[in-house]
């Protein structure tokens, strides 16, 4: 998980309500220089968006999101997802992950989670909801004690924030949905995300 977050600062995370959004997005994010694409499974168009970017977008790295349980990570398999990202990690969820050749990302939002996940062998993390759960002051007190452990915050980040999460050492990248925002995917504002998008980058570097 770590050697494809690398290079990588900030994850678009996507929310598909229609299927014919995806490939144009994908291709919006791509251009506009983000290529790992975090598609979450909240909506009924988010499997068959998933499959159309993977065969019409090859440039993309694509995962999902909010994966929750066992299904889910069966299901992420079958499609073709190179990661996937879960908010939260039960330890039937760990246990489903370990099996799985698919790299996995758990979230966690406290100490104890983040050493629960230790336990199973990762040692990369999603932080959510990062601004609701303490934000990057909890993250830099982490670095103490869990010098090695890597973080992808997400949560509350925009422009407004974002270099206060990349500026931290064990911050490997970010999560955040400001780039693909709904209002401008409904409005197929394609031009608008990739500007977004490689604002982003050129803020991230």
């Amino acid at each position: 998980m770590r050697n494809l977050l690398a290079g990588n600062p900030v994850i678009p995370v996507i929310t598909l309500d229609r299927v014919d959004d995806a490939v144009p997005l994908a291709e919006a994010l791509v251009a506009g220089g983000l290529k790992v694409l975090e598609v979450t499974l909240r909506t009924e168009a988010a499997i068959e968006g998933i499959k159309q970017i993977i065969k019409h977008v090859p440039d993309a790295i694509v995962g999902t999101g909010t994966v929750c349980n066992e299904q889910q990570i069966k299901l992420s398999e079958d499609i073709g997802c190179q990661f996937m990202i879960s908010p939260g990690a039960t330890d039937t969820l760990l246990q489903a992950a370990q099996k799985s050749s698919v790299p996995f990302l758990p979230g966690i939002s406290s100490v104890s989670e983040l050493m629960r996940g230790l336990e199973y062998g990762h040692r990369d993390f999603k932080f959510f909801p990062a601004e609701a759960a303490g934000g990057a002051p909890i993250l830099k007190a982490m670095a103490g004690p869990f010098g090695d452990v890597k973080f992808c915050p997400t949560g509350g980040i925009g422009l407004h924030n974002v270099m206060a999460y990349l500026a931290l050492p064990n911050v490997i990248c970010v999560g955040g949905s400001w780039i693909a925002q709904p209002k401008l995917i409904q409005a197929k504002k394609w031009t608008e995300i990739e500007q977004l998008a490689a604002e982003a980058v050129a803020l991230a570097s």
